[in-house]
């Protein structure tokens, strides 16, 4: 099993970093767009970009070659739904909660990996950081200030993100032998393609008249926080594998916090704290499950 390297954490935590200022330019977005339009908006400016970027260099875009399947089914899952569920969710909870609320995903990445992955099975130790982590997750839930009757609905939305996108990491392991740009451009023009008419048949996105800020926030999602965003993902994906990558999820919320503070002046309650702490110990104890059974 492959060890990560100092520079695979740096990756990991300046991708946390990016990711986690995604969450309060989501909310910023969400003032004047729509679910639907923000999500669409967030994969057509990083479709846009990557398909730039692999002219500029000379790469060949593959959407519609022998993968296009896989292409399509990533960027359904790892993009379309995602992006949707999160941008739904964030209208009616706190950015921070949001992030916190993506901390989700190794639960799902250790279970995945444990049925399909052979190398990747759940021990003691990863066990007790799943559980660690779920209890930090309840604990969040009870605090009746946050998150209540009016938008626990909403707060669950945004746990299917993670979900999704552990889902869609995993299929994304089957086209580990294809260059990163590649992959990204693909399943980018495949979300746009699949999107685009979803939009316009439940929803008038011409209607919209949105903000400069929020534009440039939307703008902000989809260049640096997927477009960058996801080559660095995948590049950390193939290297270091499922549970690896997802625990970049953990370290989201910590920016996901101070960001909310700091541009949206968002309230940090103690239970959003002790979550907090739960979640990074939590992801510890999964890193220390590795190098327990590669030593």
């Amino acid at each position: 099993m492959h060890k990560a390297s100092l520079k695979d954490f740096i990756l990991l935590i300046a991708l946390a970093a990016i990711w986690g200022s995604a969450f309060f330019n989501i909310k910023i977005a969400s003032a004047d767009y729509t679910p639907m339009a923000l999500a669409f908006g967030r994969i057509f400016f990083a479709a846009l970009v990557m398909i730039i970027y692999c002219l500029i260099r000379g790469i060949h875009i593959e959407a519609f070659g022998e993968n296009w399947f896989w292409y399509a089914t990533i960027g359904l899952v790892n993009l379309v739904l995602p992006f949707f569920f999160i941008s739904f969710g964030i209208v009616k909870v706190q950015s921070n909660m949001a992030a916190i609320l993506m901390s989700t995903a190794p639960i799902f990445a250790a279970i995945l990996s444990h049925l399909f992955i052979p190398d990747e099975k759940i021990n003691l130790l990863k066990f007790l950081g799943i559980f660690v982590g779920f209890l930090g997750i309840v604990f969040l839930f009870s605090d009746d200030l946050l998150i209540n009757s009016s938008n626990i609905f909403y707060a669950f939305m945004v746990i299917l993100g993670p979900a999704c996108y552990t889902l869609g990491g995993l299929f994304s392991l089957r086209l580990k032998h294809i260059k990163n740009e590649v992959v990204t451009s693909s399943i980018l023009v495949w979300a746009v393609m699949i999107l685009l008419p979803i939009m316009f048949l439940f929803e008038n996105p011409l209607d919209l008249r949105p903000s400069v800020g929020s534009t440039i926030s939307l703008f902000y999602l989809g260049v640096v926080a997927t477009a960058i965003a996801w080559l660095m993902r995948f590049y950390i994906l193939k290297k270091n594998g499922l549970v690896f990558q997802s625990q970049v999820a953990y370290i989201i919320p910590i920016f996901g916090l101070i960001f909310g503070y700091i541009f949206l002046q968002e309230k940090i309650t103690y239970k959003i704290i002790v979550a907090l702490i739960a979640v990074l110990i939590s992801t510890d104890l999964i890193e220390k499950s590795k190098k327990a059974k590669s030593s």
